[in-house]
């Protein structure tokens, strides 16, 4: 990092202060988390790892809903709903059906799992309800051309929803077009670094795909039928936000 900063200052782009406060929070952050996570694999406790998640959890959704919109009512409960329901369906079935740990609440599964899911269901419904809230703030006018001839709303809106949720999952059948091939995530490589076994390493990171692609679904899914329901009155009409 003091070659990085050296690097912008000679190149006078302005990122000095940057580069450095980055550098400092990630390590301060990082330490931070890798403190927590030692006490609560100590603990192994259910409740500890709950709390965990739950702070996860939260995080998530108040990042998600801030890149969606701040002006939408009850989005916060719309999009953390909508990433809970995907992440519970995705771990339940992880844990109980393929890694089948010896307990359930195992901290060393479930917790990494759990922040590679919610991360990317975070990104995938900013990105799915940001496009389908600013696409149809843009499309007003046609929005009601297609009421005022009889559609429903969520005719009215279904094909911008479909366009939302296609953008949204662009990242996610991308990188597992090319994983292994062009690159090499972050559960691979580290596990390779730790002397396992490729082949364990690549089925994880398989593993890991499919529940990425499942969890990001699931969420677009959710998210942009909460967040079209939200510019509708309980009589159809279309609201401005």
């Amino acid at each position: 990092m003091a070659l990085a900063i050296g690097l912008a200052r000679w190149q006078k782009l302005g990122l000095e202060w940057q580069l450095a406060r980055a550098t400092v929070l990630t390590v301060v952050n990082l330490l931070v988390v890798g403190y927590i996570l030692a006490v609560i694999f100590a603990l192994n406790n259910a409740w500890a790892v709950l709390v965990i998640l739950a702070v996860m959890l939260t995080i998530a959704t108040v990042v998600a809903r801030n890149r969606i919109s701040k002006k939408i009512p009850q989005l916060l409960p719309v999009v953390g709903g909508s990433i809970l329901v995907s992440t519970a369906i995705t771990l339940t079935y992880t844990t109980t059906l393929v890694i089948q740990p010896i307990t359930w609440y195992e901290p060393k599964y479930l917790i990494p799992f759990a922040g590679i899911v919610l991360g990317n269901a975070m990104n995938a419904s900013a990105l799915a309800g940001e496009r389908l809230v600013s696409t149809i703030n843009a499309s007003q006018l046609e929005i009601e051309t297609h009421l005022s001839l009889g559609a429903t709303p969520q005719q009215a809106v279904a094909q911008y929803r479909k366009d939302a949720i296609r953008a949204a999952l662009i990242p996610t059948i991308n990188a597992m077009m090319v994983v292994g091939v062009v690159t090499l995530p972050g559960i691979i490589t580290g596990q390779l670094l730790s002397g396992a076994n490729p082949l364990d390493a690549a089925s994880y990171q398989i593993l890991i795909m499919f529940m990425l692609a499942l969890t990001n679904l699931i969420t677009t899914l959710l998210v942009t039928q909460g967040v079209y329901l939200q510019f509708f009155t309980k009589d159809a009409q279309l609201q401005r936000h």
